[in-house]
């Protein structure tokens, strides 16, 4: 990682920053430099980006331009991410949700996402809901 920042993205933001949604804003300028993603989250974006119709390359290349580094799925954050299902059930996170949280734990960041149901959750970390 080559910033001062360590932001882990959401699958949720990567196509509010794509896009300009509104709470694209509230990534400061340093923080998608400084910004990593994790491998799940990075194939639920390109899916999306698919499914609108974009051809795969170019989905996978927009997506991944919005990070410094791709993290691949470890064996320890598929561990925090299996811990986490009965603190994030009541809020309806997905396997995918509690993937990107766990890369964040593990590398003691603060995540950026859209989802609202994430701004309750008591994990240890900094959660920054976009919107």
């Amino acid at each position: 990682m080559t910033g001062k920042v360590k932001a882990v993205l959401d699958a949720s933001a990567i196509p509010a920053l794509l896009q300009q949604e509104p709470g694209a804003e509230k990534l400061t300028d340093d923080v998608p430099e400084c910004a990593v993603a994790g491998a799940v989250n990075m194939a639920e974006v390109q899916s999306g980006l698919v499914a609108k119709g974009l051809d795969p390359d170019e989905a996978w290349e927009d997506a991944i331009s919005t990070v410094d580094a791709l993290e691949p799925f470890t064996g320890e954050q598929a561990k925090i991410a299996g811990s986490l299902v009965k603190k994030t059930a009541p809020s309806g996170l997905s396997l995918g949700d509690r993937s990107c949280l766990a890369l964040a734990i593990s590398l003691k960041a603060e995540v950026y996402t859209t989802e609202r149901s994430w701004k309750n959750l008591k994990l240890g970390l900094r959660v920054h809901v976009m919107r």
